[in-house]
């Protein structure tokens, strides 16, 4: 663009204070100004409006949707993909908070943490342990080489640990890059210490884990999921943790939030968190600088870095 850019912010209330500081809007000011009507790019957080032709039909002139979030899944219409708008996704940066709330899950995990505290909390409570204990050749399963499962697997290199992956989409190929095994989802909960879920959304991965999986898992497994609620099959999970035989580290759940007095929020093997793993307080900062940073390289003609594409909806978280 030879000239300043027009530039409209749309996300909830209060956001924009709380995500883009100083320093992000300073950054702006640069590229062109803020304007509450027909910008040219528009940069939306949580809380953004549906980009419906309805709302589009006020922004005849917008080229560039860029989300300083993750998932754009139900943000994004065909009418964005008709009119030729660039969009981009912050959910690479947001992937690393998730990636290291897994990690130290699983760490936490591998060395009894979780039934630890428990026992100490009530000593007659009986949760099956990981046997040995200790973070030394144990076996990881992801469930989805996503880009926190990817990023996930960068986190455990330092650590002797053996990680395997399950995913229909990664081929061996890329998974001896990323230096894990491709396994079958069948061997992968059979096999591993602690399974950690990182796939989307889809209606091919709802319930992917159901009670046939969480009965091969071994004695003193543990389940994490930082991905979506409805990918773990919340009756089936509440039946194979009421003996204690496996436990569950779950900061999304199926139903979120869950009702008052499920049985989730008071078995001693489940450790629930209210969907914190992603970016929150002063993490915002990275998805801000990455939307930014998406908008600087728009202005200046460069190719974006996270570009979101029609045909990638079908996969997105």
């Amino acid at each position: 663009m030879s000239r300043r850019a027009r530039i409209a912010m749309a996300m909830a209330d209060g956001l924009d204070a709380a995500a883009f500081g100083d320093e992000h809007r300073a950054r702006l000011a640069q590229l062109g100004d803020l304007v509450d009507d027909d910008p040219e790019i528009l940069l939306g957080h949580w809380g953004c409006p549906k980009l419906d032709a309805t709302f589009l039909g006020g922004m005849p002139n917008l080229r560039l949707f860029a989300y300083a979030a993750g998932t754009v899944k139900e943000i994004v219409t065909p009418d964005v993909w008709t009119r030729g708008i660039v969009v981009t996704s912050a959910a690479a940066a947001n992937a690393v908070p998730v990636a290291e709330f897994t990690l130290a899950a699983i760490l936490f995990a591998n060395k009894g943490v979780f039934a630890a505290r428990e026992r100490v909390r009530d000593p007659a409570v009986r949760i099956r342990r990981p046997r040995p204990v200790g973070n030394v050749a144990k076996r990881v399963g992801l469930v989805g080489a996503s880009l926190v499962g990817r990023r996930v697997i960068e986190l455990l290199r330092p650590f002797d640990l053996e990680v395997v992956v399950s995913d229909p989409y990664l081929d061996v190929a890329e998974a001896t890059r990323l230096g894990v095994t491709k396994v079958e989802l069948d061997e992968l909960v059979a096999t591993s210490h602690v399974v950690s879920v990182h796939a989307p959304d889809l209606p091919t991965t709802r319930h992917l884990i159901g009670a046939a999986e969480l009965a091969a898992m071994g004695d003193g497994t543990t389940i994490v999921n930082t991905a979506r609620g409805v990918i773990v099959d919340t009756d089936a999970l509440v039946d194979a943790l009421r003996d204690g035989r496996i436990s569950a580290v779950l900061d999304v759940t199926d139903p979120e939030p869950l009702p008052a007095d499920h049985p989730l929020r008071s078995l001693p093997n489940a450790f629930v968190t209210p969907h914190v793993a992603g970016a929150l307080g002063s993490e915002l900062g990275r998805l801000a600088d990455l939307a930014i940073t998406e908008i600087e390289r728009f202005v200046a003609g460069e190719p974006p870095l996270h570009p979101v594409h029609d045909a990638d909806l079908a996969r997105l978280a």
